[in-house]
């Protein structure tokens, strides 16, 4: 100890012979000093410490004067080993006993302990970049490197330490600093207070990187807790301002997303929340850091989940009484910023999630005074929030506390009392608002509440019929996403509630998707289908048989899970199509289990004996509706599961029923049934039930016994030789047929022979019973020319009948002959084709032979019925037939085109479209011909032409090319919703994925075609086709559909068409008026022009700002990448460059309309405004450069508003007062006044209006009608002259 002793003495007195020396006290000196204070803190002996004093009297030193300074400076050196020991030997210094600690503690030697701390982290994590600091020495000059040399070495020395700096070497201090505290009271060092506070709160991010292990930066978290724990003593001052200086220095790492947001919490919530039960200022500056970190919440998604997460972790650590104050906090931040609101919106289903009871009922209140009660109103409200990002946030937490809440009885009736389900300005009216919302985050969040309010259903509420009808619509949606929320929403809802009114939605909404462009969606119709449907019937099928195993009375079941109605519903015309491909698919896949058929089975058999059980007659029953329909499509795919004797058995029943009717009756029936649109008959129903059950025979005749199929055979043709089944029938009965055949054969060849066979016997037939027909026509038809008609005598009456009977033969023949031409192509019809044309052309003879032959009538007059078919199976016997169908072609257009039947234009159109997929370039020609029945008086016919062009488009054998894209347009405009869904979907889905240019390349075109102009083309298309399919006129209706379809299309749009787009516009419309090439005196050319104003005026042409993107970017899932990089490439600079060539074209088109006095002045100047204030940026640069300019258009801007506000104001005063013109002049000049002023400041960057006589009028009219330019700066002829002749605006240029 004495040469220790000895050491520092003589080093001490070295410090003091040079008092201007900066230098550190050695480590030598530094490792001998605290050896020594080791060993007197150890011994708790400070003998050793004694004798230094005493050492250091002797040479007129004093310990604490003579060691700080020196020590000071050791602290503050950049050798992090020696820094720290420095600060070891400080703290032990004042740890020493007997040692007078104020002599030695300053704040500055305490500052300098507290930077050598941080230093210590911040140079052990620059040590590994070592490295970086030898390539950068290395990639200097010879100059830098001699210049530096010295400078080198000392940093690699530096890095060397830093390397080999260990974080273990911090402990000790740590500690120190710790014992220290209990000894010095930092109440009067307040800096000292917060530096240390600060000091502790950055450790722990700064240590992430410097501790090799969890243990080691556990240790120091703890020893951190351990330093700030203690600062919270009186000793240390008010515990209120302390307490408030951790927590905000606290406040930063508890937001961060690291391992020491960790340690901010576990003090918080683990210490302080221990001390603030005992003491009311520390529980209230924890009270006040929940709502700090409210305020210092970060922006995004992410960060601010966490912020919750650190909000939430606090708040549990509070009282009751304070949880329920932050509670009502939150309420009231709901009224707050946007920010502010999105917070509180995240926040409240944590609250209500994370604490006990939420929604507790009061006797005298009820729930409306629980705290829980308040935050979910508060939530209902956010979800018709201003901003689409809140909007959506707040229902899908909605949905996420609809299914914790449900969960428990109290909590459900308490949601139930806040929500209102069901009930008139409840969530319903919500939800009706949301699902259409304009933002598609905001919809997808909307099904997905409604998914979750199915739990609610039998709680005192339901969904109406038009939330079912918003949830169907959302299934065709453009956006996948969308899509698939709506039918997880859908079918919820079908998953819980058996009602009918849900099964029909979800039936004509959900199925329809298996034809959905994407394959997800696809396979999720068909496990949904597989799971809400067919498993329901297996369930109810497998479970009508009693304990005895036979069918039971009560059927309860099938009607209680809706399985009666479901398969009604099932068989729908509109459903079917898409249950058929649902059904082939899962086949396909083998998803189909053998219990379905067996219960479709055993739900027909119940039927049948419930029917019996009753005492009705078996002739009058008929089967579940949907029932025989359903077995049909699956008994293909599941052919040993299905009973031939099941299916015998209900054949000769359904035969035995028809053959107790008349043909002649049922068929004169049935032409009264068919006059009724869109109902179908019951008396018909047995004919469905007919059809289903032969093609179920025909998928499983592989199955079927040689002898009963041969016998089936033989009756099948005996049936349709009498021609006298509905045509329903008749294609399943000759299906039918060709399939037992081939059963029935040995071979293939056999097979084939035995077809041909009987579809010669049986064309035969048809021909003669179709020549009886028309033989007794024209015999009665010549007879009719000379005689009178018999009336009322028994013989008219015969002769009546007999027609009557060979014409329904003739109808079902001639169908017959058209199925036997789809079944066996090759057949010979020489002999009937030469009837038919004669039937066909019947419509059309020779006026002069019509004239000769007197009262003389077609069959299309005679037999409408016959006339039809005939069309239609000439139209097959055409697929079958090149030649014949080239032959025939030009008719069926020409008929197509003046025929007065609907359903045979229908019918007519249906042929045309498999014409051009099996002879494509043959009717290319005649695609125009087919587009004018989009314009059909016809519903039916106008929605078939639309389903079956946009299925050639899609499979590319017809082309977007000519007039066939803007003839589609006018489907979003057409007077029938079904039809304007399509379209929109059409053009929302597949065209923008399809054909992304289409509406760009044809946008300008559209305009002039819509408004029947011709300009464009400079030749007159036919007048007739033209006005069929524009939209012409001024009147607010036309005006409101051609916007409507311009909207549509600027849509789905890129934004650089966009742009490019109102270039074109400018361009081709009014730079066109402008130089005379649009003659604006003309009516269409005046609604073009208008139309164009509206299009740049509109905001859908505007390019897209992200407004408020810090709210809604991680809501808004559906903004593609792709489209925000193509967004970003559009610069500032085309958009500048666009709208400086825009401008002088307004001012020359206004210039000559003024001139012709043209009432479309209003609405140059209306647009002219309305782009002064969305592009005022660019504009403002463009005037800024011209002053004159600037002037024109502020005074012409003015002029406008004054006159319109004092048309507007003259007419609401002179209402409203009836007082004299010039008071109400007065009124409304000074009410203009202000309205132009606030328009015209603006554009003028914030500027008051200059008055008119400080302005330079650019321009004056003189009584001959002349424009005079004034000579005062007068420079706006040559000014405007030049801007005329600048180059026009080049898309591909600029860019």
């Amino acid at each position: 100890m004495e040469e220790a002793i000895s050491q520092i003495v003589t080093e001490l007195e070295a410090h003091r012979d040079d008092p201007h020396s900066q230098r550190p006290v050695s480590e030598s000196t530094l490792l001998a000093l605290q050896t020594l204070l080791d060993y007197t803190i150890d011994k708790d002996d400070p003998i050793e410490i004694e004798n230094l004093s005493e050492q250091l009297s002797s040479k007129n030193l004093s310990l604490s004067s003579s060691l700080l300074h020196p020590l000071t400076s050791a602290m503050d050196s950049k050798v992090p080993h020696h820094s720290l020991l420095a600060s070891k030997v400080y703290l032990s210094l004042l740890l020493t006993p007997n040692f007078h600690v104020l002599s030695l503690f300053t704040p500055m030697a305490f500052l300098s302990l507290l930077r050598t701390v941080r230093c210590s982290f911040k140079n052990s994590q620059s040590g590994p970049a070592s490295g970086h600091f030898s390539r950068k020495k290395r990639g200097g000059g010879s100059r830098g490197r001699s210049k530096n040399k010295g400078n080198s070495v000392e940093a690699g020395e530096s890095d060397r330490e830093a390397i080999k700096f260990d974080i273990r070497a911090l402990f000790p201090v740590l500690e120190r600093l710790h014992l220290v505290l209990g000894l010095i009271h930092l109440d009067r060092f307040p800096d000292s207070l917060k530096a240390l506070v600060q000091t502790m709160a950055e450790i722990p991010v700064l240590a992430l990187e410097s501790c090799g292990n969890s243990s080691n930066y556990n240790r120091l978290c703890n020893l951190c807790s351990d330093i700030l724990s203690e600062l919270l003593k009186s000793e240390h001052g008010e515990k209120a301002i302390t307490a408030a200086e951790i927590l905000k220095s606290l406040s930063s790492i508890i937001l961060l997303k690291s391992q020491a947001r960790t340690f901010g919490l576990a003090f918080v919530v683990n210490r302080m929340a221990v001390m603030a039960k005992d003491l009311d200022e520390i529980r209230k500056a924890m009270v006040n850091l929940s709502k700090y970190l409210v305020g210092k919440a970060p922006e995004g998604a992410e960060p601010r989940a966490l912020a919750v997460q650190s909000i939430l972790e606090i708040v549990r650590a509070l009282e009751y009484k304070d949880q329920i104050d932050f509670a009502d906090y939150v309420v009231k931040m709901t009224c707050g910023k946007p920010q502010l609101r999105l917070l509180a919106v995240d926040l409240i289903p944590t609250l209500i999630m994370s604490f006990d009871d939420p929604l507790v009922a009061c006797s005298e209140t009820g729930y409306e005074s629980s705290w829980g009660f308040r935050c979910l109103h508060a939530l209902l409200q956010r979800c018709s929030d201003a901003t689409a990002g809140i909007r959506a946030r707040a229902l899908t937490n909605m949905a996420q506390l609809v299914g914790y809440l449900s969960r428990n009885e109290e909590n459900k009736t308490g949601l139930m009392e806040v929500i209102r389900f069901g009930e008139d300005g409840g969530i319903n009216d919500v939800l009706r608002k949301r699902c259409v919302d304009e933002k598609a985050a905001v919809r997808k969040a909307a099904l997905v509440l409604i998914s979750k309010l199915t739990a609610l259903q039998g709680e005192g509420g339901g969904f109406d019929d038009m939330l079912l009808n918003i949830m169907g619509m959302a299934c065709s949606d453009q956006l996948v996403s969308i899509r698939k929320a709506a039918i997880s929403a859908l079918s919820e809802t079908f998953r819980k509630v058996h009602n009918d009114n849900v099964t029909k939605e979800w039936l004509r909404s959900v199925p329809r998707l298996i034809a959905d462009n994407e394959s997800s969606i696809q396979e999720e119709c068909e496990n949904l289908f597989l799971e809400l449907v067919l498993d329901r019937i297996s369930r109810a099928g497998s479970n009508v048989h009693d304990s005895s195993g036979t069918l039971g009375r009560d059927h309860s079941l099938l009607v209680s899970d809706g399985v009666l109605g479901l398969l009604k519903e099932i068989c729908n015309g509109e459903v079917a199509p898409w249950v058929k491909k649902i059904c082939i698919n899962l086949g396909k896949k083998k998803k189909l289990r053998p219990i379905i058929a067996v219960s479709l089975q055993n739900i027909i058999r119940k039927s049948e004996y419930m029917w019996l059980g009753d005492s009705k007659p078996i002739e009058k029953w008929i089967a579940p509706a949907g029932a025989w329909f359903l077995l049909s499509e699956v008994s293909g795919f599941l052919l040993k599961t299905v009973d031939w004797e099941f299916l015998y058995l209900h054949w000769q029943l359904l035969d035995k029923h028809e053959s107790s009717n008349s043909p002649f009756e049922k068929w004169q029936f049935l032409q009264e049934e068919e006059e009724a649109v869109g109902i179908l008959s019951n008396s018909v129903g047995w004919a469905g039930d007919r059809v289903y059950l032969l093609q179920t025979i025909s998928n499983v005749s592989v199955e079927l016994p040689a002898e009963p199929a041969a016998d089936l055979a033989h009756n099948l043709l005996k049936r349709i030789e009498d021609f006298s089944m509905h045509s329903m029938e008749v294609n399943a009965h000759v299906k039918a047929l060709k399939t037992l055949c081939k059963r029935k054969a040995k071979s293939p060849e056999e097979a084939d022979t035995l077809v041909i066979k009987w579809v010669h016997q049986l064309l035969s037939k048809a021909s003669d019973a179709l020549e009886m027909y028309m033989a007794k026509d024209s015999k009665i038809n010549k007879g009719s020319s000379l005689l009178t008609p018999p009336s009322g005598t028994r013989k008219g009456d015969r002769s009546s009948t007999t027609m009557s009977r060979l014409l329904a033969q003739a109808i079902s023949a001639v169908y017959t002959i058209g199925s036997l031409v789809i079944v066996c192509p090759s057949a010979d019809l020489k002999a009937i084709i030469p009837t038919l044309h004669n039937i066909i052309t019947s419509g059309v003879s020779d006026p002069k032979l019509k004239k000769l032959s007197g009262m003389s009538m077609s069959v299309k007059q005679t037999a409408p019925s016959l006339y039809i078919q005939a069309w239609l199976t000439m139209g097959k016997i055409c697929l079958a037939d090149g030649k014949l169908a080239k032959r025939y072609m030009p008719l069926f257009v020409q008929e197509m085109e003046k025929s007065n039947s609907a359903a045979l234009r229908n019918n007519i159109v249906v042929m045309m479209a498999d014409f051009c997929v099996r002879y494509t370039a043959l009717v290319d020609c005649y695609i125009s011909n087919i587009t004018k029945c989009l314009r059909d008086p016809c519903e039916l016919v106008r929605r078939q032409t639309f389903t079956l062009l946009s299925r050639l488009l899609q499979r590319d054998y017809v082309k977007w090319r000519g007039v066939l894209f803007l003839r589609f347009l006018l489907s979003l405009v057409d007077e029938s919703e079904k039809i304007r869904q399509l379209a929109d979907y059409l053009f929302g889905n597949i065209l923008k994925v399809k054909a992304p240019l289409l509406a760009y390349n044809s946008f300008v075109k559209a305009i002039f075609v819509l408004n029947d102009c011709d300009a464009h083309t400079g030749q007159t298309n036919s007048q007739k086709e033209s006005h069929l399919f524009s939209i012409r006129g001024n009147d607010e209706k036309s005006r409101c559909q051609r916007m409507h379809i311009y909207v549509s299309l600027l849509k789905q749009m890129a934004p650089e068409h966009l742009l490019a787009t109102f270039a074109k516009v400018c361009a081709e419309i009014l730079a066109s008026a402008s130089d005379g090439m649009l003659n604006i005196e003309d009516v269409t050319s005046q609604s073009v022009l208008q139309d164009a104003f509206q299009i740049l005026s509109c905001k859908e042409i505007r390019i897209p700002v992200n407004k408020g993107s810090s709210l809604e970017s991680s809501e808004m899932e559906e903004v593609a990448e792709n489209a925000a990089v193509r967004g970003r490439v559009i610069t500032q600079v085309v958009k500048k460059g666009l709208i400086q060539n825009t401008i002088p074209i307004f001012i020359e088109l206004k210039r000559l309309l003024e001139s012709k006095n043209s009432p479309l002045s209003g609405s140059l100047m209306e647009c002219l405004r309305i782009l002064l204030k969305d592009y005022k940026n660019e504009i403002d640069e463009m005037l800024v450069a011209d002053k004159q300019l600037q002037k024109e258009l502020i005074y012409d801007i003015q002029k406008y508003e004054s006159l319109k506000a004092k048309s507007t104001a003259a007419e609401a005063v002179g209402k409203g007062l009836h007082m004299g013109s010039k008071v109400t002049s007065a009124v409304a000049g000074a009410l203009a006044e202000v309205t132009a002023r606030s328009v015209l400041r603006d554009v003028n960057q914030g500027a008051g209006t200059p008055s008119l006589s400080a302005m330079n009028v650019p321009k004056l009219k003189s009584s001959t009608g002349t424009v005079v330019v004034t000579r005062q700066k007068g420079r706006s002829a040559a000014v405007l002259e030049s801007l005329r002749r600048r180059q026009s605006f080049d898309l591909d240029d600029e860019s």
